[in-house]
């Protein structure tokens, strides 16, 4: 089965942290779950994102996501493939080279990449969307268009494959964008 690296912070996505860490799991695949300045023990903050009706989602407490692996001691070239939760924690992440060079490894490799919602910012901050169909939180759709990308505009419920990257716009798209991601592994 594959092995596989999850990058992942402080106020991600509760259910996009979680939910494929354990579905990928249950499916035989080995993951990694790391958050940089982080060691494996340590946990990160998760945050829940619904859709209330609200112009935007709304935001509660999660779970406390403990990491099972140490950042500093990753290297991608151990790794088939990478899960990117949304969240707030991209818009952190993003700023981080480290994380970015790892997302670019993926890439430059021809490995499979899973992101989902917010989890597009670190796709267009790392500079692999050129040409690339893409979706993502609606509100990510100028990041993805600036970085050269084709914004998806796809139901919540959906996710999109182009070449090895697989997206869905949120949690909604969990059935969706775990199927396209396992049928790539």
């Amino acid at each position: 089965m594959a092995k596989i690296l999850m990058i992942t912070g402080d106020f991600t996505e509760d259910y996009e942290t979680m939910v494929p860490f354990q579905t990928l799991m249950a499916c035989d695949h080995s993951v990694d779950a790391v958050c940089p300045g982080k060691t494996a023990g340590d946990t990160v903050k998760t945050a829940i994102h619904d859709f209330e009706g609200d112009q935007t989602y709304t935001e509660k407490p999660g779970h406390n996501f403990a990491l099972n692996a140490t950042f500093d001691d990753i290297d991608p070239a151990n790794y088939d493939a990478l899960v990117i939760p949304g969240g707030r924690a991209p818009e952190y992440l993003r700023l981080n080279s480290k994380v970015l060079d790892m997302i670019r490894h993926f890439f430059e490799a021809g490995k499979p990449v899973a992101a989902i919602c917010h989890g597009a910012q670190l796709l267009s901050a790392a500079g692999v969307l050129n040409g690339r169909t893409c979706s993502a939180y609606p509100a990510c759709a100028p990041e993805v268009t600036a970085a050269g990308g084709i914004f998806a505009e796809i139901e919540v419920t959906d996710a999109v494959t182009d070449g090895n990257l697989v997206t869905a716009p949120a949690w909604p798209a969990h059935p969706a964008w775990m199927k396209q991601f396992m049928a790539l592994l």
